[in-house]
């Protein structure tokens, strides 16, 4: 049952990922904040590792210890290189940007390391 709560609340985050980054800049209201952009970017990236990691962990029992955060890793890392691809090849008011890419991979990296601790800590004090 966990499994497939986990599983449908991460396809949620990845849909709203996707139509948030895909649809029409604008319809996004404008900020003057410095770099708020990557920000955002950090942001979904670091939910969908996360997200993705708590079905991958549930989903994988048996695998090796390792296999639901570097699935989950390549899982976000793709999204966000496809994403980009999609926004500048089908979209009029949005462009690929390589430090989108940046972004999304740092927040895979530290969602990953996030979750790592998480289950480190669950696993000393037996939560």
């Amino acid at each position: 049952m966990r499994k497939l709560l986990f599983f449908w609340i991460a396809v949620f985050w990845t849909l709203v990922v996707a139509y948030l980054c895909l649809t029409p800049s604008t319809n996004i209201p404008k900020f003057t904040f410095l770099y708020l952009d990557k920000l955002v970017h950090f942001f979904f990236h670091f939910v969908f590792t996360a997200l993705w990691i708590l079905f991958f962990k549930i989903k994988m029992q048996n695998a090796k210890d390792f296999s639901p955060y570097l699935t989950s890793f390549s899982l976000s890392v793709f999204f966000g290189i496809t994403i980009e691809i999609v926004q500048g090849l089908f979209t009029t008011t949005r462009s690929a940007d390589v430090f989108d890419v940046f972004a999304n991979i740092f927040g895979a990296t530290i969602g990953v390391l996030a979750m790592a601790l998480f289950y480190k800590i669950k696993k000393t004090y037996k939560m």
